[in-house]
C-alpha cells in the first residue's frame, strides 16, 4: 500500500511532493519502532493526501477492517475474566525473556488485593511464639580471614582446603597405643620426660611448634621400637634435635643438649639415635601437630586476647604430658578441646560459637570428654602434691598472663558425659 500511495504523489507539485515523502518516511519509521498493543484506543486516521481528492479505495477497506477488529477486540474484552491472569508488565522486547507475573483477581473482576489486618498479624505472630515455633537468631558465622586477606603468607585462598587436609591425614601420623609393648618404661616415666622436656624448650627459647613436634617423634618412634628405661631421655634428647632442625632458624648444637642432659650421652650416641628414630619414621616429619589446629581454632575464638591464647596453650601442653589424652584423641580434638575448656575457664559467652563449630568441625557433645580431662589436668598441677611443674610454672609467670593461677572450670566436670 506504501508503493501506490507514492505512486500518487507524482501528480503533486515538488514541493507538495517532497513534504508528503518526508510524512510518508515518518509513518514507516514509527512502524518498525513499536509492537501492536492490546487495545488500540488511539488509532490515528491518515488524512486525504490532498484536499479535494477522493481517499484511495484501499485505504478506505483497511480503515473498515481495522474497525472491525477494534470491535471484536472489545468483545473480548468483556468476556469474564478468568480467576488466574497473566499480567505482562511492559511491552519492550526485552520483557520476552522474562517470567510472566502471575496475579489472582477475584471473579467479579477487581484487581484490589486482599490486605490483612494489622491486629490479625500480631496475633497470629503471638500464637507461634506461644507454640515456640519462632526462628531463634543464631550466631552469624564470621569470617576470621577477612584482615588477611592482602596478607600473602596468610594463603587465604587455600587455607580451609589445608585444614581440610590435615584433619583427614592426622590420623596417619597419631601414636596409637603402644606402652603395653613396651616393658621397661610407663606412662608415668613418659609423663616425666615431656616435663623435662619442656624445660628444656623454654631455656633454649625454642619455637612453640618444636616443642609439639618433639612429642610427635617421641610418641611415633615408641610406638615402633621397644626402648629400655636408661635410653628413654637419649630418645627425648634426639627428637628434640630433629624438630629443631626442622622448625629452628637457628637450632641449638648437639653438644649443647649433652650439656643440658648432665652429659648422661655422648654426641656419638646422640647422632647414632638420631639416625634410628628418621629410619624408623622413614624421614616422615611434615605432619598436623596439635599446634597446627590450635593456631587456627585460636584465631577462630572471637574475641581472642593473650590471655585467651595463653589459656588455650596451657591446657593443650598438660594435655600433652598425659598419655592417655594423646592415645584416646586425635590433635584436632584435643586442639578444639583446649579452645572450649579455655572459653569455660574464662567465662565466655557463649562457649561455643558457629564459627568455632564451622571452622573446627565438632560440635560441644564431641569435645566435652576431652575437655574434662584437660580440666582435671590443671585442677592436678594446681595442687600442692604435684611435682610436675615446667607446664603450671612457665604459665604462671606475668608474660604469659598467669592463666595457670586460674581456677578451673570446675563446673564443666558437672556437665553429663556425651552420648
Amino acid at each position: 500500500m506504501a508503493s501506490r500511495l507514492v505512486n500518487n504523489h507524482h501528480h503533486l507539485p515538488h514541493h507538495q511532493h517532497n513534504r508528503g515523502e518526508v510524512k510518508q518516511k515518518n509513518v514507516l519509521a514509527d512502524g518498525k519502532s513499536r509492537r501492536a498493543l492490546q487495545d488500540i484506543g488511539n488509532l490515528v486516521i491518515e488524512r486525504p493526501l490532498q484536499e479535494g481528492k477522493k481517499a484511495n479505495t484501499e485505504v478506505v477497506k483497511g480503515r473498515d477492517a481495522v474497525r472491525k477488529a477494534a470491535v471484536n477486540q472489545k468483545k473480548e474484552i468483556e468476556k469474564p475474566i478468568p480467576e488466574t491472569v497473566i499480567v505482562i508488565s511492559s511491552d519492550d522486547e526485552s520483557d520476552n525473556q522474562r517470567k510472566p507475573v502471575i496475579r489472582r483477581i477475584p471473579r467479579d473482576g477487581s484487581s484490589r488485593k486482599e490486605v490483612k489486618a494489622f491486629s490479625s498479624v500480631l496475633s497470629a505472630r503471638s500464637k507461634f511464639a506461644a507454640c515456640g515455633l519462632t526462628n531463634k537468631p543464631k550466631d552469624p558465622e564470621i569470617n576470621i580471614d577477612a584482615a588477611d586477606i592482602d596478607n600473602e603468607l596468610a594463603v587465604v585462598e587455600y587455607v580451609d582446603d589445608m585444614y581440610n587436609f590435615y584433619k583427614l591425614s592426622e590420623h596417619e601420623s597419631q601414636a596409637h597405643d603402644y606402652m603395653d609393648a613396651q616393658p621397661d618404661i610407663n606412662a608415668k616415666m613418659r609423663s616425666i620426660l615431656v616435663d623435662w622436656l619442656n624445660e628444656v624448650h623454654r631455656k633454649f627459647q625454642l619455637m612453640p611448634e618444636t616443642l609439639y613436634l618433639t612429642i610427635n617423634i617421641v610418641d611415633r618412634f615408641l610406638s615402633k621400637q621397644i626402648v629400655s628405661r636408661k635410653e628413654l631421655q637419649l630418645v627425648g634428647i634426639s627428637s628434640m634435635v630433629i624438630a629443631c632442625k626442622y622448625e629452628e632458624i637457628w637450632a641449638p648444637e648437639v653438644n649443647d643438649f649433652v650439656f643440658i642432659s648432665d652429659n648422661a650421652y655422648a654426641r656419638e650416641q646422640v647422632l647414632a639415635m638420631e639416625k634410628s628414630i628418621l629410619g624408623k619414621l622413614e624421614w616422615h616429619l611434615t605432619v598436623p601437630t596439635p599446634y597446627v589446629f590450635l593456631v587456627r581454632y585460636v584465631k577462630a575464638s572471637i574475641p581472642s586476647d593473650m590471655e585467651m591464647e595463653n589459656m588455650v596453650f596451657f591446657l593443650a601442653e598438660l594435655g600433652l604430658m598425659q598419655y592417655p589424652t594423646i592415645v584416646m584423641y586425635s590433635p584436632s580434638i584435643i586442639a578444639a578441646s583446649a579452645v572450649y575448656a579455655a572459653r569455660c575457664t574464662l567465662e565466655k559467652s557463649p562457649i561455643w560459637t558457629d564459627t568455632l563449630k564451622h571452622h573446627t568441625g565438632y560440635s560441644e557433645d564431641q569435645l566435652r570428654d576431652c575437655a574434662k580431662l584437660l580440666v582435671k589436668y590443671h585442677s592436678a598441677a594446681a595442687a600442692a602434691e604435684s611435682k610436675l611443674k615446667a607446664v603450671y610454672r612457665k604459665f604462671s609467670s606475668t608474660d604469659r598472663s598467669g592463666v595457670a593461677l586460674l581456677t578451673p572450670a570446675e563446673t564443666l566436670l558437672l556437665l553429663p558425659q556425651s552420648s
